[in-house]
């Protein structure tokens, strides 16, 4: 097949974008490659795309109708996965109106560009952050998420509905993914993991929200990947049960399904330090700071609607992921532990 992976200089683009290489896919990555982290990142994860004679890169900013409508024109996609996206809490409380561009306008000619030029499947990225003010735990797709807490999750929840609205309208088949804190290697600098990584090999302290009291259902990339490529292939379908007085917000009517992708086992922060420690060898100076605006407590993915559909089952503990990206994380900096 054809497919097109937005956002693919992106961490979780970079990991999906090489699994579909793998397997003999033909793919085209798209990228703004943006200033929002270090660009030598992104730039260091495409020159390993590169490699593959079946990749294909398209340097375009989604909220460019025309670049994105001649992409879909001249290309002839059989798949898209969209994964571009403004990402991060706490970014988006000082620079909104480049969530708006970004999520909403460019997932906006995304769906655009399926909808007129027949792509079979789309799947996109959504985020945990929906969930916003719920406490019921674990958080499930059939629940309510009309309570986000910031800006960020606002725009992807639009998104899931825009997407809903083209499945209703023009029966295309969309899925929606709300992804868990995704870590791992070639990690997003703005992270934690990414940070305190950082922070502890230079002998500065580690800025711990929350008291540590933060539990996290820390995903690790390469299953992360493994189901965003499954969920591909398995292509969204009406819900025949589907009742308009008991709606399902995971399902339809139309050829619309939302999931949730995490690990399905929360994980204390304070713990996933020790680890960290552990793997590095050094203790963390940490300083322990009140809960963010936009924050939560706590994330906690119920994914058995994945797990029935698709077959997912993430299988990599944190103490070993959390060592796969710190064997990363020394070799790509040249770090002496």
């Amino acid at each position: 097949m054809k497919i097109l992976v937005t956002g693919a200089a992106g961490f979780i683009g970079f990991h999906v974008s090489r699994l579909l290489l793998e397997r003999g896919e033909q793919v085209v990555g798209l990228d703004n490659l943006n200033d929002y982290y270090d660009v030598s990142l992104k730039e260091a994860r495409l020159r390993l795309l590169e490699q593959s004679p079946a990749f294909a890169f398209e340097r375009i900013e989604l909220a460019d109708r025309a670049a994105v409508e001649g992409l879909f024109a001249r290309a002839g996609f059989d798949r898209v996965i969209h994964l571009a996206a403004q990402a991060g809490v706490r970014y988006s409380i000082e620079n909104p109106h480049s969530y708006v561009d970004s999520n909403v306008v460019g997932t906006l000619h995304v769906l655009e560009g399926c909808r007129h030029h027949d792509v079979g499947h789309l799947v996109y990225a959504s985020t945990s952050s929906v969930y916003g003010a719920n406490t019921a735990m674990p958080f499930s797709v059939h629940q309510n998420v009309d309570h986000p807490l910031a800006l960020y999750a606002a725009t992807k929840k639009a998104t899931e509905l825009m997407a809903h609205s083209y499945s209703s309208l023009y029966g295309m088949p969309t899925t929606g993914l709300r992804f868990f804190t995704v870590y791992g290697p070639w990690g997003r600098p703005d992270m934690a993991l990414f940070l305190f990584t950082k922070n502890i090999l230079a002998g500065k302290p580690i800025d711990v929200f929350n008291h540590g009291h933060h539990r996290r259902d820390f995903t690790y990339v390469d299953d992360i990947a493994r189901g965003v490529v499954a969920s591909m292939d398995t292509v969204a379908t009406p819900n025949p049960d589907w009742d308009s007085d008991v709606p399902d917000p995971a399902s339809s009517r139309a050829p619309y399904r939302i999931y949730n992708i995490g690990n399905n086992r929360p994980v204390e922060l304070m713990h996933y330090i020790e680890v960290l420690e552990a793997c590095l060898g050094r203790e963390a100076d940490k300083n322990l700071l009140p809960m963010q605006p936009g924050d939560v407590p706590d994330t906690y993915a119920d994914c058995q609607s994945l797990v029935d559909t698709v077959g997912y089952r993430p299988t990599t503990p944190v103490e070993e992921g959390v060592a796969r990206f710190v064997d990363w994380y020394v070799d790509y900096y040249r770090v002496t532990l």
